[in-house]
């Protein structure tokens, strides 16, 4: 899913929460975070917290969601739609998640991809949020990915399953940021999908195997 920063000013004590949750998350993780965290650094008091979520759980799943509703709209403006060939449309969206990538992991890293690392077997409602913003995102590049399939003839993957491993390997990247400090690992991952999808259609382009 998506690294970015918000796009609009918070309006409620609600959304300063789960703004404050996504640098949390991305800084500390979410099981060192406690509510006392989230309400000093969204500048709300406990009693609005628990007005809006019932548990830090609650707001585990509702950032997850808020980050992908966040992040859309910056991918939805994205230059990576003008290009008139799909494969290219699909190529630029690869440079533009490179180019996310600056900073410290903290910065570029994904809420919902670092929430469902540490709570996948503990609580199914926050991943099943991970894995709607996650997989939601990956939707959007399915289009783009199939017409380029068709131009291309290549039939032995679906558009579907490509786009689930352009997340597979952004999250890797992530990971990788993580354990060596260097936001150039993630970078480095990211010019290798594009080199394989590359050659994947190039492959499937010349009637290779």
């Amino acid at each position: 899913m998506a690294e970015s920063k918000p796009l609009s000013k918070p309006q409620s004590a609600r959304e300063r929460l789960l703004l404050a949750a996504f640098g949390l998350i991305r800084s500390k993780g979410f099981n060192a975070t406690s509510v006392d965290d989230l309400c000093a650094a969204a500048g709300v008091t406990k009693g609005a917290f628990f007005h809006h979520f019932p548990s830090k759980e609650a707001l585990g799943a509702a950032a997850a969601t808020h980050w992908a509703a966040v992040t859309a709209p910056m991918f939805a403006a994205a230059p990576y739609h003008a290009p008139a060939d799909p494969l290219e449309r699909v190529l630029a969206y690869i440079d533009f998640r490179a180019e996310l990538i600056s900073g410290t992991p903290a910065e570029f890293s994904c809420v919902a991809g670092t929430l469902v690392q540490e709570v996948f077997a503990t609580s199914p409602t926050i991943r099943a949020a991970c894995e709607a913003a996650i997989c939601g995102h990956a939707a959007t590049l399915e289009a783009d990915i199939a017409a380029a399939m068709a131009e291309h003839g290549v039939r032995d993957v679906t558009a579907a399953s490509l786009a689930l491993h352009t997340q597979a390997v952004l999250q890797g990247a992530f990971i990788l940021a993580k354990a060596n400090d260097d936001a150039a690992v993630a970078r480095d991952s990211v010019a290798h999908l594009r080199r394989y999808i590359t050659l994947l259609f190039q492959a499937k382009s010349s009637g290779g195997s």
